[in-house]
């Protein structure tokens, strides 16, 4: 039997089916992430496509783990989901300081992990990635290869529905520090998000070149385009709050990274 099946079978017993084998397949499935082979969140040409069978699969780690204390006794935490071990095979730079890097997680060769920071299972981070300190990365979300994140940024993740989508950062994206890029939102090909920026499936993005705002649909969610530079910025709230004064938050898209009109001092300001 395949390993959905059996993933698909123990998600329908529920609790009563930890056992000894079970136990055993929920380590296989894991050793299948951390090598890529499946993935919660998969791209088919321009889409993701969410791959629910691995999301029951990581959902089983909680309904049929148990809770207990680690070696050192410092930490209580579920027998299913133990941290990921390393080998100098792997190809990764993990900095040592205090991270947490859950078993069942993929990370491509040349990875950089900078202390402290966390990675949960299911996500799926491409080659030559970094990843400052105080970076958070949650249940199943999908990193490119040579993406840059900022320290004490949070990429978020999803479980539950089954069909959501997690924060996606394609390939060769730049994450400014203390920003949060949330479920619902993915940022195409070599964009560059601001320092501070915060990122929802319901944030708007106004572009200040076309004159209109990115924001999510029913049938797709929020879309940041290849290259844009999105920064944080405010708008005045409308309708009967409009003389209130109130302001919410609002993406800018000040402009792309192959826009040759685009001021030098913007580019560095958001790289530095």
């Amino acid at each position: 039997m395949a390993l959905q099946d059996h993933i698909e079978q123990l998600f329908e017993a529920g609790p009563s089916s930890r056992s000894p084998e079970s136990l055993k397949l929920l380590a296989e499935f894991r050793a299948a992430l951390n090598r890529g082979e499946i993935r919660a969140v998969a791209p088919e040409g321009d889409k993701w496509n969410v791959n629910s069978w691995v999301r029951k699969g990581i959902m089983l780690h909680a309904v049929l783990g148990v809770v207990s204390q680690d070696e050192k006794g410092s930490s209580f935490e579920l027998d299913t989901m133990p941290l990921r071990r390393f080998t100098p095979q792997d190809g990764v730079r993990i900095v040592p300081g205090g991270s947490t890097i859950r078993d069942g997680i993929y990370l491509g060769s040349r990875v950089s992990c900078i202390a402290p920071l966390f990675i949960n299972m299911g996500a799926h981070i491409g080659a030559d990635a970094i990843l400052d300190s105080h970076v958070s990365v949650g249940f199943c979300a999908q990193i490119g290869e040579r993406v840059h994140i900022g320290p004490g940024t949070q990429i978020g993740g999803v479980l539950h529905p089954l069909d959501r989508l997690p924060a996606i950062l394609a390939d060769d994206v730049v994450i400014g520090g203390n920003c949060g890029i949330y479920e619902g939102v993915c940022i195409g090909k070599r964009a560059i998000v601001g320092a501070g920026m915060i990122l929802t499936g319901a944030t708007r993005v106004f572009d200040l070149k076309n004159r209109c705002y990115f924001k999510r649909t029913p049938e797709q969610p929020l879309l940041i385009p290849p290259d844009a530079i999105v920064v944080p910025g405010v708008r005045p709230m409308q309708g009967a709050y409009a003389a209130s004064g109130l302001m919410l938050p609002v993406g800018v898209l000040v402009g792309y990274r192959n826009d040759a009109n685009l001021a030098e001092d913007v580019m560095a300001g958001l790289l530095d």
